[in-house]
């Protein structure tokens, strides 16, 4: 895997990382959650930055949202009690399958 897939990949993880936070946050009223929050918003968009140098952006952008979006939603599932119903793991499915299908094409 390029650097550029690295670290849109790292991005994605960051992007994960700084959704499930927005949850320890309580609407931004809790100091330790909201910083360290907002700290991996702001690694997230610079490597995803970095990452977009070197690749489209409309693939960078959405393999980006699709690690999020897949990742919070597993880590959801996992950690915070979210619903695991078949309905929403085969509309995850989809959002990765889209993931993959765009890095085999870029």
């Amino acid at each position: 895997m390029g650097t550029s897939w690295f670290l849109l990949f790292l991005a994605g993880l960051f992007e994960i990382a700084w959704a499930i936070g927005l949850k320890y946050t309580h609407g931004f009223t809790r100091p330790l959650p909201t910083v360290g929050t907002v700290a991996a918003l702001g690694v997230s968009f610079l490597l995803l930055g970095l990452a977009a140098k070197h690749l489209p952006i409309g693939t960078a952008y959405a393999v980006w949202t699709g690690i999020g979006a897949v990742g919070t939603v597993i880590c959801g599932i996992l950690f915070l009690g979210d619903p695991a119903t078949l309905p929403r793991l085969l509309c995850v499915g989809l959002i990765r399958a889209g993931v993959a299908g765009l890095k085999l094409t870029a």
